[in-house]
């Protein structure tokens, strides 16, 4: 039964979380950088394999995989400008977003610096409409490029406590008596800790995303591009508008992300990182094919 709205003119906040390599860009910038101008794509493929074996996790090889660029940071552009495919769709699901006032933000293991150069190439000025959440970078020139990881853990960047934290700001943002609908989009198994935090989740068809949530079970909907998704939020803003008027619970609702709806304030951020994000032995149950078994006793030595 639909909801009589005590507001007509209250709209949903729907707040957009999307991967970057391999969802809005259809090649990783790491990997097109690294090939052409660092270690090459043997010696990439080389870390890769330590990584899906175990051996090594994914913050030690992304250190040496960075770590082989030496060039100024400025000098790999040109190449990424002809390199790399922007998903014929994203641009006007930016400009959805923008128009009904959908807070954007990008979640990347990949480093910022990287990821805001190559947003200013292809969007030009709307790119700073943009929230990054990713990891910094020490490249002064003539040195190896330095991940500086953005959280102690295994990845360098944890996407769940990401998604919680935005959106423990976004219901300060909300209208009283509002929830915000929170969107997310990847395409890889990395992707998945943030894909649990949503309420609704888009994976790309075809790949390693898509394939994970059918073996488990976890609820998704498919995308070729990003029009698709654009035609699908779409609905789900009007069908909330239609049934709550933007009140009390969206329509599209995730009771085990919706856990942390409780934490309203910035000072509960800290609790919700030491509750809320699983430990390495959970982490390694629950998504088998992305976390390895942590290592004991080796001291951290990369810069936070």
């Amino acid at each position: 039964m639909a909801i009589t709205p005590a507001n007509q003119d209250q709209k949903r906040k729907i707040v957009i979380f999307s991967d970057f390599d391999g969802t809005i860009f259809m090649q990783d910038t790491g990997h097109v950088l690294v090939d052409a101008l660092g270690g090459g794509a043997e010696y990439r493929h080389k870390l890769e394999e330590q990584f899906k074996s175990g051996e090594r996790t994914f913050r030690e090889i992304s250190d040496d995989m960075w770590g082989s660029l030496s060039i100024p940071f400025g000098d790999g552009f040109d190449l990424m400008a002809q390199t790399l495919k922007i998903d014929p769709g994203f641009q006007e699901f930016h400009e959805y977003c923008l128009k009904e006032g959908f807070p954007f933000n990008i979640i990347s293991a990949g480093l910022k610096p990287v990821l805001q150069r190559t947003l200013d190439i292809f969007l030009g000025d709307k790119a700073a409409t943009m929230n990054i959440v990713a990891n910094n970078l020490e490249a002064p020139g003539g040195i190896p490029w330095k991940p500086v990881w953005l959280h102690d853990c295994d990845t360098g960047l944890d996407k769940a406590f990401s998604v919680n934290e935005a959106r423990s700001q976004a219901q300060l943002d909300c209208l009283p008596g509002e929830i915000p609908l929170i969107v997310f989009i990847g395409d890889g198994v990395s992707d998945l800790p943030a894909a649990r935090e949503a309420d609704v989740l888009f994976a790309r068809r075809g790949l390693r995303l898509e394939e994970y949530c059918l073996e488990h079970n976890i609820p998704y909907t498919p995308f070729d591009t990003f029009t698709d998704v654009k035609r699908e939020v779409e609905a789900i803003s009007i069908e909330d508008q239609k049934k709550t008027g933007g009140q009390g619970k969206p329509v599209r609702y995730n009771p085990r992300a919706n856990m942390w709806r409780s934490l309203s304030s910035k000072e509960a951020v800290p609790t919700l990182l030491a509750t809320g994000t699983p430990t390495p032995a959970e982490k390694m149950s629950l998504w088998p094919d992305y976390f390895s078994a942590p290592k004991p006793d080796q001291p951290e030595t990369i810069q936070e």
